[in-house]
């Protein structure tokens, strides 16, 4: 099985790869920037956009989790099992121009 899943995944790597470079699109920002221009200078901001993510229903039990200097921190615990965070341009697909843009959120 393995053998004939390995030239589907080299064909679909060797496609993507293909489309990326087709396109013409360098990215912009081909390393990560400084850290301190991906966080959010107020906390408190960065909570209230983070509860934007989802209905006051489910946001204002749901745990709230901001980017600090070691990763992600839970900033509001919550009671009801949801995550409200704020993205960051790194979640989208690594060829995207702006995987290390510092202001995509």
């Amino acid at each position: 099985m393995l053998s004939t899943l390995t030239p589907i995944a080299l064909v679909v790597v060797l496609g993507w790869e293909w489309q990326g470079k087709a396109q013409g699109s360098e990215p912009q920002y081909l390393r990560m920037a400084p850290l301190e221009q991906y966080l959010m200078a107020d906390q408190n901001a960065e909570i209230a956009l983070a509860q934007t993510a989802a209905p006051k229903s489910i946001s204002r039990d749901a745990e709230v989790m901001v980017l600090g200097r070691h990763g992600y921190e839970t900033a509001v615990k919550g009671k009801n099992g949801f995550v409200c965070m704020v993205d960051r341009g790194w979640t989208s697909a690594f060829d995207d121009p702006g995987f290390f843009e510092p202001r995509t959120a």
